[in-house]
């Protein structure tokens, strides 16, 4: 863990945090930035992710926030997926050394590319709800634990998961389904920056100066997600979907990118 952090890094930290929090609002991903900006600054893989957990924890809270302001949250059937999502991630979190990490860098990418194909095809997407599959106490039950789990163990493109399922399970329409998911995505992110901080890993300086830029800037992307509707997050989840798909795969030790160049004969 780094000791101190000059103004100017910080300073740079905070407009990073801005940017990240605005698009993490609208389609999620902004770890892709703060993420690296951390590690570019210095810090130890350990306290970059719990710092970020920090900086992403006030933005999804912020996000939250924006649009239950705007009555896009239906608490019956929100609260209980969120609460469920939080109590797993901190279960997943506790678990992080007991999981096979090869099989979720091989998978993670595959299915971060079918939710960006899902969402650049399917006709049935629109602002509008559609008919559910399933019922919030059965959801609350199944897919946002799992997720939830999965945000403790591993993270990356765990706001695209919340949102294929709200989608297509609940039916809810984007706008709506983004806000659900905000609120899924605070809970569990508040889980893991619990244990976190418990294991005293948090630069708190630095993620309370994060935290502030990342609660700005999702105030400004709930508003544009509210506004821009379908035409801004269909886009924006593939794009983002697709960009950790390639972040992941980037990892010259990933095992699918060295079975892929095996197969190719590199």
């Amino acid at each position: 863990m780094i000791a101190s952090v000059d103004p100017g890094t910080l300073a740079g930290l905070f407009g990073v945090a801005v940017v990240a929090g605005c698009f993490d609002a609208i389609a999620g991903g902004g770890g892709l930035l703060t993420l690296p900006a951390l590690l570019l600054a210095g810090f130890d893989p350990v306290s970059a992710i719990a710092t970020n957990k920090l900086q992403s924890s006030a933005g999804s809270v912020s996000a939250s926030i924006a649009f239950a302001r705007r009555g896009l949250i239906r608490w019956p059937e929100a609260t209980p997926a969120a609460i469920a999502a939080g109590a797993a991630s901190v279960i997943g979190a506790l678990c992080v050394s007991l999981l096979p990490r090869g099989a979720l860098d091989a998978a993670v990418p595959v299915l971060l590319v079918g939710i960006a194909l899902y969402f650049a095809t399917a006709r049935r997407i629109s602002n509008e709800d559609a008919t559910a599959r399933m019922t919030p106490t059965l959801f609350a039950m199944t897919l946002a634990p799992a997720v939830g789990f999965y945000d403790g163990v591993f993270g990356p493109g765990a706001g695209s998961f919340y949102m294929i399922g709200f989608v297509t399970l609940l039916g809810l329409g984007v706008v709506r389904a983004t806000a659900h998911t905000k609120l899924s995505n605070a809970a569990s992110n508040l889980g893991g920056l619990a244990l976190f901080a418990a294991q005293g890993v948090v630069v708190w300086p630095v993620g309370l100066a994060m935290a502030v830029g990342a609660f700005i800037g999702a105030q400004a992307g709930s508003a544009l997600a509210v506004k821009l509707g379908a035409r801004l997050i269909r886009p924006l989840i593939v794009v983002i979907a697709c960009a950790m798909a390639v972040r992941l795969l980037s990892n010259p030790a990933n095992p699918l990118r060295l079975a892929v160049l095996g197969a190719l004969g590199f």
